[in-house]
């Protein structure tokens, strides 16, 4: 079973909130572009889409071809973007040595089978083809404001798959070479909109914190959104594998 199975009410929360401004993920752009490697051709999977926001965003950026894969039926009810098939990361619905790359966006820690995934990516991926991993790893959240606001989240982030982890599971999956960076990200305008839009039910980390510890955070959070100025710049890790 998944960290958390997204329901209807999850779904559209993630898709009212979760869904970062495109004009805040420049450095996304770039990274994925260099590390892919877009052209004419290129087929792209987005596995575990959620919503299909990074699958648009390809698309629209790069002109290539997405596929989208998402276990959650409430998350695939809300996507626009198409092709999004129903699957996981266990048992990809793809063809083997299909692909030109796959992208993961948070959701390592939403596989109950790691190793699994890994097997699955090696057989739909081409040889060479990265796979491009976007997440939070335990001790690296340091410049996620999140954490700052709601300490008690890193409780739960010490539980996802850490990078030394899933580096040996892709290793023995047959990914040979690794990188690993920091890419900023505008996640909002000013500390007042995310202390605005601002869902629970959106984010894992704050799911699975008790009652009392989320409303400490969001507290924390409002008090210094009466006072901040400027936009909240977040630096999530982008893992890359071959």
């Amino acid at each position: 079973m998944a960290l958390i199975s997204y329901d209807d009410t999850d779904a559209a929360a993630f898709a009212a909130t979760r869904e970062l401004p495109r004009a805040g993920l420049g450095n996304w752009r770039h990274a994925v572009q260099q590390h892919l490697r877009p052209g004419t051709g290129t087929r792209l999977l987005d596995l575990g889409a959620g919503t299909g926001a990074w699958a648009s965003a390809f698309t629209e950026w790069f002109g290539i071809r997405v596929v989208g894969v998402e276990p959650a039926g409430a998350m695939r009810a809300r996507a626009q973007h198409r092709p999004l098939l129903a699957g996981h990361a266990g048992a990809v619905p793809l063809r083997d040595s299909s692909m030109d790359g796959a992208w993961l966006s948070t959701v390592v820690h939403h596989l109950p089978d790691l190793d699994a995934a890994a097997r699955e990516l090696r057989r739909v991926l081409r040889p060479g083809a990265p796979v491009l991993i976007r997440s939070p790893f335990p001790g690296r959240h340091h410049r996620i404001s999140l954490f700052h606001w709601f300490p008690e989240a890193v409780r739960v982030l010490e539980t996802y798959p850490d990078l030394a982890r899933v580096r040996s599971v892709f290793a023995t999956a047959g990914f040979t070479v690794s990188t690993v960076e920091p890419v900023a990200q505008t996640t909002a305008t000013s500390l007042a909109e995310c202390a605005e839009h601002l869902d629970r039910r959106a984010h894992s980390l704050l799911q699975l914190i008790t009652d009392d510890e989320y409303a400490a955070g969001l507290a924390r959070l409002r008090a210094a959104a009466r006072n901040a100025t400027g936009p909240v710049v977040d630096h999530l890790d982008l893992l890359v594998l071959r």
